[in-house]
């Protein structure tokens, strides 16, 4: 980390795309759909990522999975999902895997999971801890055979930084329009390097965001690839690009206030609300599911 502060130019933003964009003006007027804010025991995330998507025209559902187990909550009711950020049952079990398992081994609760990811018309996001969990549901998962799976970061420690990662091109509904866009984001975890389980589903990955160094160059190098991740993965779609999974966290950077640094033009734009970039994300949810 020391070797690279001489050469290092700083935290290098760059966005193409208009995020002041009035993307849900069309919808204003129409009835909200409805979002599920999923957590489950140890969940921290869920409050940041509930005010998201409700700045994007969302009604949006605190859905703990006591709801979904004891019968009271049907996911189908929703046109969207977002599994939060934490550390289900304290990651005892491995990072997501508790949280997984309470959806593997419950022949009710996998059905109705089954039967949310088989509606191409709804979407899902996994951040952090949910996409340690998401990514051990691969299998119910249309187009999501590919996936990594998450293991221990390289430096054996928590990582908490503000990591630039790339968007890439690729099927995601969550970041369409805004690839290329080189965007610092928060991260916060300890089990966030993603490993394919061979190079032919290392192949066929839909890598919808990778770290980046400073000059937008895709990194191995510690600590601007925080977790050592093949491929400096950050974020992966199933091939319809309604499911996405990425280990940082734009919930709690998607107003500039949140953010230890932006650019003071993003902040001197008026016309976008205090939004940070990363907002047109949850804006692009909300056009998704029109």
């Amino acid at each position: 980390e020391y070797n690279l502060i001489g050469k290092d130019l700083g935290l290098s933003p760059k966005v193409a795309f208009d995020y002041s964009e009035k993307l849900i003006a069309p919808y204003i007027n129409v009835s909200k759909p409805k979002v599920a804010i999923l957590r489950e025991q140890g969940v921290n995330g869920q409050k940041e990522m509930a005010m998201a998507f409700y700045r994007a025209g969302f009604e949006v559902y605190d859905v703990h999975m006591q709801d979904l187990l004891a019968g009271n909550v049907d996911l189908l009711q929703f046109q969207g999902m977002a599994a939060c950020g934490g550390f289900s049952f304290g990651d005892v079990l491995g990072a997501g895997t508790g949280w997984a398992n309470s959806i593997l081994f419950h022949p009710k609760i996998k059905q109705q999971f089954s039967d949310y990811f088989a509606d191409n018309s709804k979407f899902t996001l996994g951040v952090c801890n949910g996409c340690q969990m998401l990514s051990q549901l691969k299998d119910i998962i249309p187009g999501a055979k590919h996936w990594p799976q998450f293991l221990k970061n390289t430096s054996e420690q928590f990582e908490a930084r503000f990591s630039s990662i790339k968007i890439t091109e690729s099927s995601s509904i969550f970041f369409t329009g805004m690839q290329g866009a080189q965007i610092p984001v928060a991260i916060a975890h300890g089990e966030g390097r993603a490993v394919f389980a061979d190079d032919n589903t290392r192949q066929k990955s839909v890598i919808s965001a990778q770290y980046v160094d400073n000059n937008g160059q895709i990194t191995q190098n510690y600590p601007l690839n925080p977790n050592g991740s093949q491929d400096a993965v950050a974020a992966v779609a199933n091939n319809l690009g309604n499911v996405m999974i990425m280990m940082p966290h734009p919930e709690r950077v998607f107003r500039t206030v949140q953010m230890s640094y932006y650019p003071k033009k993003w902040q001197d734009n008026s016309d976008n609300s205090g939004n940070s970039p990363w907002m047109r994300m949850f804006y692009n949810a909300r056009k998704f599911v029109g």
